[in-house]
């Protein structure tokens, strides 16, 4: 038989849990998928990182059943069909891994193809924004960049690079320019993680987006990861950019779900007359969470040596129609900004509640 998912059973969850849970079984378990099942252990659905995305993007809330946002019709396999078969179902439907079922309907096992889950190598450029100030962070960013900064015995930007090699990235440009020399003495060209690192320095603060035109033209047709050099995060690159390919625009940003409760009763009114009153209400927005994935044609939309901030860039795209998806973030992610964050990220560190390795 194909390769079997070790504790699979970890990722079996009750028809009456909710979203919550399927995210918490998605970022702790790693297997991309949830199995939802009734006291009889009988396979009603399954959930997988695309289904919580979507049920975010319309904005349902973290306590909404499971039941409202799994795939009710999900591709299994029986228990009597043999290797050949399972393995041509899960090549037709381009499928990661399969549930195996019995004649009563009941999940007994869970199916993977290995090269699939074996270690997996992505060419595409990875660009960190490294070349803040970090003025808010101030005394401690006097002597040190902020991505030098570090996060229980490692930099923050240390930390970033390792999390994109141990997803399979090698291929880093990294842009400078507040004590860049510290940054390129550290990282060097990447031969001590077995990477190439090249650098991108910006002699005048370029924006977010302005450092993006002097990528070297030769680079590669793939699509190019952005990221602030001062994130954590756990988010799947790999769903990332498929998502990205998916969609067909110009560029993706990562966003994060922000809630905002007014602290008083709103008063909606029609002239003089009241229509209606609601106490405390909660507003919920998305917000840009400092990842990207652009295509390369988009340096063409940028003057070399001007400064411009990628969320003024991306608008400009949007107005041109050239496509801008969002990619919503429910993993782990912290923008160490203030100084409040960066005492976050210790806590984080220490706890475990951050740990790209798991």
């Amino acid at each position: 038989m194909v390769n079997k998912v070790r504790n699979w059973q970890k990722v079996l969850v009750d028809n009456k849990a909710n979203m919550m849970k399927a995210i918490e079984k998605l970022d702790t378990e790693a297997l991309r998928i949830v199995l939802v099942v009734d006291d009889f252990r009988k396979l009603l659905g399954t959930v997988t990182d695309g289904d919580v995305r979507r049920a975010l993007l319309c904005h349902c809330g973290m306590d909404t059943p499971i039941s409202q946002i799994m795939n009710r019709t999900p591709v299994t396999a029986s228990i009597h069909e043999d290797r050949s078969e399972v393995l041509r179902k899960m090549k037709q439907e381009d499928l990661l891994h399969i549930p195996i079922i019995n004649n009563e309907g009941q999940i007994v096992d869970l199916e993977t193809l290995q090269h699939l889950t074996d270690s997996k190598k992505f060419d595409n450029p990875v660009f960190l924004m490294a070349g803040g100030f970090g003025k808010r962070l101030m005394p401690l960013t006097e002597d040190i960049p902020k991505p030098l900064l570090k996060v229980g015995n490692t930099p923050i930007l240390q930390t970033i690079l390792e999390s994109f090699i141990s997803n399979g990235f090698h291929n880093f440009y990294i842009s400078t320019h507040y004590k860049a020399e510290m940054i390129r003495n550290y990282f060097g060209d990447g031969s001590a993680w077995d990477v190439k690192i090249k650098y991108v320095h910006e002699e005048e603060p370029l924006g977010t987006a302005g450092a993006v035109a002097l990528l070297p033209e030769s680079l590669s047709n793939m699509p190019i990861i952005m990221m602030n050099g001062d994130l954590l995060t756990k988010v799947n690159f790999e769903n990332l950019i498929s998502f990205h390919c998916e969609q067909g625009g110009i560029a993706t940003m990562c966003v994060r779900e922000y809630d905002f409760q007014v602290p008083y009763g709103v008063v909606k009114a029609d002239g003089q007359q009241v229509r209606n009153i609601v106490e405390k209400p909660i507003h919920k927005f998305f917000v840009n969470a400092g990842i990207y994935v652009i295509e390369p044609d988009l340096r063409a939309n940028i003057i070399r040596g001007s400064s411009i901030d990628m969320p003024d860039l991306l608008q400009k795209m949007i107005l041109e129609d050239k496509g801008v998806s969002m990619f919503p973030v429910h993993e782990y992610w912290l923008d160490i900004g203030r100084k409040s964050d960066y005492q976050q990220a210790q806590c984080d560190i220490t706890s475990r509640a951050f740990d790209y390795s798991n």
